[in-house]
């Protein structure tokens, strides 16, 4: 039998084979998961409906986030297909090219409003129309990045995003407990996928947190998508309010002997 067998889950924001909701998709599904998607409107539904094909899913919907009632509907969808749950992927996250670059202090307010309310206060929606009908030893499992801890360039509104994404899922993990559903997020290193192709200089930052890095590399979609599969499955039953760091080690560092050495400083 596999970690997932007799589990029933969905996934926000699985749109390519290149992404980390995929990643995470594939190896739920091969461990046994029944795996509900969704899709962000109509432009993504020719995209999504073959991978959720793929991986025998009973329901495949359209969702824009933005609208709670979409929302709810999708909750609704899967009361009507599976009964109850056991996982939700929250992978969905925008903001507008021009408050990613740039200043900071540029960042417009609708802007901030996008971005925060896709990335992260979609979450609360989430939890609230799954909390009555998921199982106990749930799991809810957020996407997110180092720049909710630290300033990246070219990240800017979308690190206050995650950063407001990583603060819902400690509140949410306080609310769920009792309930027996836990709720974490994962903080992957740079991985080349589509949506990384938005972000100006990442390949730079994908040089920069090889070297950096304790493990002298970058993180797989494989590593990271072992993670997911850690995280939803009852190997984490004990783990709650985390976020789960796959970098490599990166965010445990400070600064190295390299980085001496550029500025010209003799390390020991």
């Amino acid at each position: 039998m596999g970690l997932m067998t007799g589990k029933k889950g969905v996934i926000f924001g699985v749109s390519n084979k290149r992404g980390i909701a995929y990643a995470i998709a594939e190896k739920l599904f091969h461990e046994g998961a029944d795996i509900a998607f969704t899709y962000a409107g109509d432009i993504m539904k020719d995209r999504v409906e073959p991978l959720a094909a793929e991986m025998q899913s009973k329901l495949c919907i359209s969702c824009d986030v933005n609208n709670e009632a979409e929302i709810k509907e999708v909750f609704n969808q899967c009361r009507a297909v599976y009964g109850t749950i056991d996982f939700i992927i929250h992978a969905v996250a925008f903001a507008n090219r021009e408050d990613l670059t740039g200043n900071f202090s540029d960042t417009s307010f609708e802007g901030w409003n996008l971005a925060l309310g896709v990335s992260a206060y979609s979450l609360i929606p989430m939890a609230r129309y799954a909390k009555d009908m998921m199982n106990d030893g749930g799991s809810i499992v957020a996407l997110s990045y180092l720049g909710s801890e630290r300033s990246v360039p070219n990240y800017n509104v979308m690190g206050v995003a995650k950063a407001a994404l990583e603060a819902n899922v400690r509140y949410l993990a306080s609310e769920f407990g009792p309930r027996g559903i836990r709720v974490n997020s994962l903080s992957a290193g740079p991985i080349k996928t589509l949506a990384a192709k938005g972000i100006d200089g990442f390949d730079i930052l994908l040089k920069v947190n090889a070297a950096r890095s304790p493990m002298k590399r970058n993180v797989t979609l494989d590593e990271v998508g072992n993670a997911g599969l850690y995280l939803c499955s009852d190997l984490s039953s004990g783990v709650s309010g985390e976020t789960h760091h796959v970098d490599c080690g990166y965010h445990s560092v400070a600064t190295t002997k390299a980085d001496a050495l550029i500025i010209g400083v003799q390390a020991d």
